[in-house]
């Protein structure tokens, strides 16, 4: 559970406390609150914090307020406060108004003589009951995600007595950002640190608003670069829309996520509280398909898995290594000693479904190279591509192969 901005603004004491802009985004979590004492805050927010500006300490005029309120929408702040009065900062701006409204920034209008030490507490107070209960709740939820509890019906009362809404069917989603290591390859450590925290505290923050969005709001479970978020899909329907919605997410995160990319496996619908372990166990497999195949754009749900479905029900992994190198064996050594192209050839063949002109077109080849190279390939491997047999094999060994293999993000 988390304190939001407009959980701020409903604190007991701080009714004099009102919100001028960025209604849209009074769901943003606080994580802490933070008084600007500098001339800019870039180098002392992390993100999450509503930040006060109280114009004391540095002279606070348009120009000011207006770099400040965008160095805290760059970092991800919760949003901004300025405090007016007849001393210091005696209006807002109607250009900063707008531009908080225009950002998404929610921007609160604080007055003077409702002391700082009096707003903080409140604050400070609020967050310490929220985290508390979050993480009761938080705890729950985990316990159900990894099937690990000695009576569901204990762990349902405590659920009930926390006030999780655990009676709709949920569907599981596991989100990953991957690529961090992109980001401290590119630049200074301390530029990429900065970077990967705001990438983080921006995903965050849009699946936060996201579950507030699809209603009946359990907690986002965050482990590591993966994050857990159950979804309400009493019916086929509902899931099918969950689908559709979280598509447009990552469409809409991904440039600003980049260079590092977001992946999404969802399970194949609702589930109840015991069977939440096994929603997450179909989420993974989703996952692993939507990192391995470029073509699912990120996403992958479990009830398109298909024949892979059968492959990850596999548990002796060695039976699926020596299948690939039976019948791939040779094109992948082939392609480790020379240029790699016997392997980007066979994905394209059957991604263009054997229409060699669309395969080779793919590949930018002549379609004479190409054919040369499926020559090449037939006698390697010693299958036929007009054998339907064989052509069964290479694809399951090229599946198989895919996804055991690091892939390039699309």
């Amino acid at each position: 559970m988390s304190l939001t901005v407009a959980d701020v603004l409903a604190l007991p004491g701080l009714d004099r406390m009102h919100l001028r802009a960025g209604r849209a985004a009074v769901d943003n979590p606080v994580r802490w609150p933070y008084v600007a004492e500098n001339a800019t805050i870039a180098e002392w927010v992390m993100g999450g914090e509503l930040v006060f500006i109280t114009g004391i300490n540095h002279p606070r005029d348009e120009a000011n307020l207006l770099q400040v309120l965008r160095e805290a929408h760059e970092r991800v702040t919760a949003g901004v406060a300025i405090l007016t009065g007849a001393e210091y900062i005696q209006a807002i701006p109607d250009s900063v108004v707008a531009e908080a409204e225009r950002l998404g920034v929610p921007l609160l209008e604080q007055p003077y003589d409702l002391k700082m030490v009096v707003v903080t507490q409140a604050i400070g107070t609020a967050l310490v009951q929220a985290q508390l209960l979050g993480r009761s709740r938080q705890h729950v939820v985990e316990q159900l995600l990894e099937g690990d509890y000695p009576s569901l019906d204990v762990l349902l009362q405590r659920a009930d007595s926390l006030q999780l809404p655990l009676a709709v069917p949920r569907q599981v989603a596991l989100f990953k950002l991957e690529g961090s290591e992109r980001l401290f390859a590119g630049q200074q450590t301390e530029s990429a640190e900065a970077l990967l925290h705001a990438n983080r505290q921006r995903l965050e923050r849009r699946l936060e608003h996201l579950l507030n969005e699809l209603g009946d709001t359990l907690a986002l479970v965050c482990q590591g670069e993966h994050w857990v978020a159950l979804l309400p899909a009493a019916s086929a329907q509902q899931a099918q829309r969950n689908r559709q919605v979280l598509m447009g997410v990552l469409d809409e995160l991904t440039p600003s996520l980049a260079p590092q990319r977001l992946y999404l496996g969802l399970s194949a619908h609702g589930h109840g509280p015991a069977q939440f372990a096994q929603g997450l166990g179909e989420a993974r497999q989703a996952l692993v398909a939507a990192q391995s195949f470029p073509e699912r754009l990120g996403l992958c749900c479990f009830s398109e898995l298909g024949v892979l479905e059968l492959l990850g029900a596999i548990r002796d992994r060695s039976l699926l290594d020596r299948f690939v190198s039976r019948v791939l064996g040779p094109l992948i050594g082939d392609d480790s000693r020379h240029e790699p192209v016997l392997m980007p050839t066979l994905e394209a063949w059957f991604h263009e479904n054997g229409n060699l002109a669309l395969a080779a077109q793919r590949l930018a080849v002549h379609r004479n190279t190409l054919s040369y190279r499926i020559q090449r390939i037939e006698a390697l491997t010693g299958c036929a591509f007009n054998d339907p047999h064989d052509r069964l094999n290479i694809s399951v060994a090229l599946l198989i192969w895919r996804l055991s293999s690091p892939r390039s993000p699309a």
